[in-house]
């Protein structure tokens, strides 16, 4: 598969995973199948807008559709769905972490194939998953998981920067994806399931 291709798809993964997210959030609320759509829709496509904006690059979901379509019929389908999933909030955590592992890859990946300079591109991988989860919790006007005491920027970073690095060295691009969101999932899982946290300003 062409690295082209790879990228595209965990694009694609990314943001309908951050999607199901974001209508797993609208599911706690009971809310509507619309706002499910909005919500969803919101926070698979509001990462990846921003930094697009940031880098003056054409916005991808502009050009190709198939990114809102994802999202859309992602949350549609959590939509019909939700009600037989017994932990809901359980599973968004988790959907919100593979979608980081995503996104902050795939953020970083797009900003170097524009020839940003590297602090620029991590910034952007950062930028990219966190921007689409606090729009998702500000719009339900809940405490954002990012701001939650559990890792979550760092786990960004961390995908970000091993990203950089191997691709830096000429590791072979599909290794390079999957190690480092990898690392990146790893670390958020880690810090979901024994709590961890860094210390805090005293």
């Amino acid at each position: 598969m062409a690295i082209e291709q790879l990228m595209y798809l965990v694009g694609l993964s990314a943001g309908l995973v951050f999607a199901i997210s974001g209508a797993l959030a609208a599911a706690e609320r009971n809310l509507d199948i619309v706002s499910f759509m909005l919500i969803g829709t919101v926070t698979g496509i509001g990462g990846g807008t921003l930094r697009d904006l940031i880098l003056d690059a054409p916005v991808f979901w502009i050009g190709d559709t198939l990114y809102l379509w994802g999202c859309l019929l992602g949350s549609v389908a959590t939509y019909f769905f939700n009600r037989f999933i017994a932990a809901r909030h359980s599973l968004l955590v988790w959907m919100d972490a593979v979608g980081m592992a995503l996104f902050c890859v795939a953020g970083t990946a797009k900003a170097l194939s524009l020839g940003v300079p590297p602090i620029v591109a991590v910034t952007m991988g950062v930028i990219t998953p966190t921007f689409g989860s606090l729009l998702r919790d500000v719009i339900l006007n809940q405490n954002p998981v990012l701001l939650g005491p559990e890792i979550y920027v760092t786990a960004c970073a961390l995908g970000a920067l091993v990203y950089l690095g191997l691709h830096s060295l000429g590791i072979a691009e599909t290794t390079a994806l999957l190690v480092a969101m990898g690392c990146a999932l790893g670390l958020r899982g880690a810090a979901i399931i024994w709590d961890l946290r860094l210390p805090k300003f005293a």
